[in-house]
């Protein structure tokens, strides 16, 4: 049974003249008999009774009649949902996102958008960075937002921008009056910083590896945010993404560049390749893209960039 012969069996039922369903059908009549045959064949069975002055339905056909009805608006449900879908007039995204891009920077791409596509919805987790790709990984969102992973596997990665590292302290801190502030001088104090497994603190801990400088914490938190409200309570200094700014101006902290070693990492989308994508999604990583190419509080990334 196919959609071609629930539709011919149903104009039939419904005028009840092969010669009128025909017509509504723009096929021959033959061409409609020979249809109604096969359905019949698939099934088993009769459903019409013809004779050379009457046409009826048999009792399986009358049974039949409200199940093609369902049969066919559900298909007509189902395309007209899929043609949306395909023109962006409805659908649903799910993102994920390193929180301190989720409340600094990415309320700016939504909203462009949502400018576009009023009709996606867009859901967004915020999580740690290395839980993003794992996320992505296991298909449970179609974007990711985060530091450039260093195993990608099947995963695409989209640059967005550089990320650098500025060191945070209280007004008062000794450290207030330097224009850059080394890692030496900055472990003299309290330093708080990320939880393990985080890429931040992974970062920092390399980083400082390489050169030679032990690194010892005080305090560490689950969230960036946590970690800046620590250090605006006076418990020490830290070192956080540049994106953090705004929420350190805002609780009167001092930002400072730091320095020997610097640290800096990509940040960006990361997703299955394009053509995996659905199509809001990929309309969605355009958005992304564009929206972080232009802004100005960060430095824009190379622009070539590799669309598997």
């Amino acid at each position: 049974m196919n959609l071609k012969q629930i539709r011919a069996f149903l104009a039939v039922a419904d005028a009840m003249s092969f010669a009128s369903a025909a017509n509504q059908l723009h096929l021959s009549q033959p061409a409609l008999s020979l249809s109604i045959k096969s359905l019949e064949e698939s099934l088993g069975g009769k459903l019409l009774t013809r004779t050379t002055r009457t046409l009826s339905l048999t009792p399986e056909g009358e049974a039949l009649v409200p199940i093609a009805r369902r049969i066919l608006a559900q298909w007509e449900n189902a395309e007209d949902e899929m043609k949306q879908r395909f023109a962006l007039q409805l659908g649903k995204i799910s993102i994920a996102s390193m929180p301190s891009f989720a409340a600094s920077l990415l309320p700016r791409a939504i909203h462009n958008y949502h400018q576009y596509y009023p009709h996606i919805q867009v859901a967004i987790d915020d999580v740690l960075s290395d839980i993003v790709v794992d996320m992505v990984g296991n298909n449970q969102v179609e974007l990711g937002i985060c530091f450039e992973p260093s195993n990608l596997l099947e995963l695409a990665f989209y640059p967005l921008y550089e990320d650098s590292f500025i060191a945070i302290f209280p007004e008062e801190h000794p450290l207030n009056t330097a224009k850059e502030v080394t890692w030496q001088s900055l472990l003299e104090y309290d330093f708080i910083t990320l939880q393990r497994p985080s890429s931040v603190r992974a970062m920092i801990e390399t980083s400082l590896q390489e050169a030679g400088i032990e690194l010892k914490v005080a305090f560490d938190a689950h969230q960036l945010t946590t970690v800046v409200r620590m250090v605006s309570e006076g418990m020490g200094v830290a070192v956080v993404p540049v994106i953090c700014r705004q929420q350190a101006n805002e609780q009167h902290l001092i930002c400072r560049p730091i320095v020997k070693p610097e640290i800096g990492r990509r940040v960006g989308v990361v997703c299955k390749p394009r053509s995996s994508l659905s199509i809001a999604a990929a309309a969605m990583l355009d958005v992304l893209i564009d929206t972080y190419a232009t802004i100005g509080e960060v430095i824009p990334a190379k622009k070539t960039i590799v669309r598997p």
